[in-house]
């Protein structure tokens, strides 16, 4: 299977291949999430899996770059993207604020991209305690692939940074809110040396992406994987691709994370025009980091269909200054932006058909 550079080629690939992949991959975790014994850990598993599943689709598109190990790669990307969305919320929408825990939490993601043996009392620090092996069981599956991955060691120190990075994140931006913001800047300065010049929510947002770890493990079950590439893919993805792509989600998520009190980074930006001019900024360093990466136009389409596929949610239709925001950035993305836009809107029209046929299905099995 090639690699696509061209919009037509990625999108019938997507949709043909790496789409149902997911979704046979997803049921499967969603029928063990619901087999959850404790009440409150399956109400987040499910939770996730439900409201995020678009994190998996986007996030196994990078799948193609292990051409004929698609499917194998697509296993690890919904494992660890499951695992991250699952310990999200429980860090963001259940029971604790101790940092301790969201630190025991994330040895999780850690473990997933360790081969060595590890003990997985992840649990440790609050009261919910048994979810059934459903951890545990995603961070093995994801071992599992990577016990098949030839080049494992070459890419295993990048796979490390790039979650240490994101599991402080997620440490520092979960404890009571008044300890967030000096935690972060704090985490800022210790790391802005080995960074380009940014702010610190700007140096948070890049920490919060998973797409660099799964690029780097479908690069290396490629066949012509070579060692540089290691290294590449680091410095293109880090932190401008997988920055870019996490400021959107924020970006989408304001009037959201306003009415929950929670942390979003574009709050920080001093104006509208200041976000809309580093977001720009963003989409032109995105772009000039792909140039030194292998199959170069693959990751350029990478970075215009991100465009595409955030500015298409329902929820930039419902915030004005968003709205507006969106216009000019789709500008910015052009075409193949536009292009990736309508899929979008019409894959999740098609979506929401399907899941409606199916309700009214249900209903009508009941009533006869």
């Amino acid at each position: 299977m090639s690699v696509p550079s061209m919009p037509l080629s990625l999108m019938s690939k997507t949709y043909r291949k790496i789409f149902p992949c997911v979704n046979k991959e997803l049921s499967y975790w969603k029928e063990r999430a619901r087999n959850i014994p404790d009440l409150e850990l399956r109400k987040q598993a499910l939770a996730s899996i439900d409201h995020k599943m678009f994190h998996c689709e986007g996030g196994a598109i990078m799948a193609l770059m292990a051409k004929e190990h698609y499917a194998e790669v697509i296993r690890f990307i919904v494992a660890y993207q499951t695992i991250s969305d699952y310990l999200d919320n429980l860090c963001d929408r259940s029971t604790s604020m101790d940092p301790a825990d969201f630190r025991a939490l994330h040895e999780a993601m850690r473990d997933a991209l360790s081969l060595d043996k590890t003990e997985a009392g992840y649990y440790r620090f609050r009261s919910e305690q048994d979810d059934g092996n459903y951890l545990s069981d995603l961070v093995a599956t994801c071992r599992q692939v990577l016990s098949k991955c030839v080049h494992y060691e070459k890419i295993k120190g990048y796979l490390l940074e790039l979650c240490g990075y994101y599991c402080d994140l997620q440490v520092h931006k979960h404890v009571i809110p008044d300890e967030r913001v000096p935690r972060l800047k704090r985490w800022f300065h210790e790391n802005k040396e080995s960074i380009p010049k940014m702010e610190w929510y700007e140096f948070s947002a890049c920490s919060g992406s998973t797409l660099g770890v799964f690029c780097l493990i479908a690069y290396a079950f490629s066949t012509d994987f070579q060692e540089r590439y290691a290294n590449d893919i680091r410095k293109g993805y880090f932190p401008y691709i997988q920055g870019l792509h996490i400021l959107l989600d924020y970006l989408i998520d304001q009037e959201e994370d306003k009415l929950g009190g929670d942390l979003n980074f574009c709050f920080y930006y001093e104006s509208e025009e200041q976000l809309f001019a580093r977001l720009k900024h963003f989409i032109k360093e995105a772009d000039r980091h792909t140039n030194n990466l292998p199959h170069r136009r693959f990751h350029r389409l990478i970075n215009r269909g991100l465009l595409g596929l955030y500015l298409s949610d329902e929820k930039v239709r419902k915030q004005r200054e968003v709205r507006r925001l969106a216009k000019g950035i789709m500008k910015t993305g052009g075409s193949v932006s536009f292009f990736f836009f309508i899929n979008a809107v019409i894959y999740r029209n098609l979506q929401k058909l399907s899941r409606g046929i199916k309700q009214e299905k249900r209903r009508y099995e009941r009533y006869v």
